[in-house]
């Protein structure tokens, strides 16, 4: 008995050293993949909001009681039509007020003028007479001028975006009452990480997708950066330009791509199949690390600028254990993925 239980051991030992040599020297178990040519795309990551390009509030210079309202939310103006009008009859009233004056002394000076002409006035007469008439010209000037105040018309073509105010209500001077939208497609403000502006360059082309349209991407291009970043967020403003038929909305948030490099037709490998600079190529039933160029790399994909062909067989993933040049290798599986 002793003997069979020495003779067991030493089997088992066998077997033991057995499957660790083989395990360690036999074929190693690989998913193949193979090297495909795609689109190869370096991209940068943002977010922004939607925005007009140029936005232009509407305000009264001076308070007043809002008497009406012509257009609303969402109204297409031209320029200079009347947006909205305020209490204005106590400033008409002066107007009248500063006209009648203005009309007596031009009267006054016209008779002082003839006196003067005819000796029986002063030179200081006839200069205060015009004096009374020149001030009370500019007094009517600024009563007409606080006059016009009162009536809200738009400075450009555009569309109305946003009323706050109601007929009714006390509108303080400076206080915007409108806000319009002119001149320009809508825009995507986004911020931008510091290490990435660098990569940056108007005209990039950017793929946009927004939370109300789940299904479209919507195509812009970088009109331009702002010279001064946030020392904060370390982050700079980047304008993205939008195509005049977009259907996003003001206000709407936006998830930004910026492709910064793209080539078309690259030789790719899975990003896993990359082991430092280098792959496990299978030829002939074993393996043999391969030195490449590495391009773009994206995080299922990355391209391959020398040092591979394409249809080439490598192993998928290069952290699998027991991988060195010129061990044995068993395919156990496809890569089934496609650029």
């Amino acid at each position: 008995m002793r003997k069979f239980i020495t003779i067991a051991l030493g089997l088992l030992v066998l077997a033991s050293a057995g499957w660790i040599l083989f395990d360690r020297l036999g074929p190693v178990a690989v998913t193949e993949a193979r090297v495909l040519r795609g689109p190869a795309i370096s991209g940068i990551y943002a977010s922004g909001t939607v925005e007009p390009t140029v936005m232009l509030p509407i305000a009264p210079k001076l308070p007043g009681r809002l008497e009406r309202l012509l257009v609303d939310e969402n109204e297409t103006v031209r320029e200079g039509q009347t947006l909205a009008q305020l209490e204005n009859r106590e400033l008409l009233a002066t107007v009248r007020e500063w006209e009648a004056r203005v009309r007596f002394f031009e009267a006054q000076f016209r008779r002082t003028t003839e006196l003067f002409e005819r000796g029986t006035a002063t030179t200081e007469a006839r200069d205060r007479a015009r004096n009374d008439l020149e001030a009370s010209r500019a007094s009517l000037m600024r009563a007409q001028e606080a006059l016009a105040q009162m009536t809200l018309t738009a400075p450009a073509d555009g569309t109305v975006i946003r009323r706050d105010g109601e007929v009714g209500q006390l509108i303080q001077g400076g206080q915007a009452l409108f806000w319009l939208s002119c001149c320009a497609p809508l825009r995507i403000t986004a911020e931008v990480d510091e290490e990435d502006v660098p990569r940056l360059k108007p005209g990039h082309k950017v793929l946009v997708r927004a939370d109300a349209y789940p299904d479209r991407v919507f195509e812009g291009e970088i009109a331009g950066m702002t010279p001064k970043g946030d020392p904060v967020a370390r982050s700079f403003r980047v304008r993205i330009s939008l195509p005049p038929e977009t259907p996003l909305l003001i206000g709407m948030t936006a998830d930004c791509n910026i492709i910064t490099e793209q080539r078309d037709d690259a030789l790719l490998v899975p990003s896993g199949a990359l082991a430092g600079e280098s792959v496990f190529v299978i030829r002939e039933g074993r393996l043999e690390r391969r030195a490449v160029t590495v391009g773009i790399a994206g995080p299922e994909w990355t391209e391959i600028r020398s040092g591979l062909e394409e249809g080439e067989r490598i192993v998928a993933d290069a952290a699998l254990p027991g991988l060195k040049a010129e061990r044995a290798a068993r395919v156990s599986g496809v890569h089934g993925g496609r650029p």
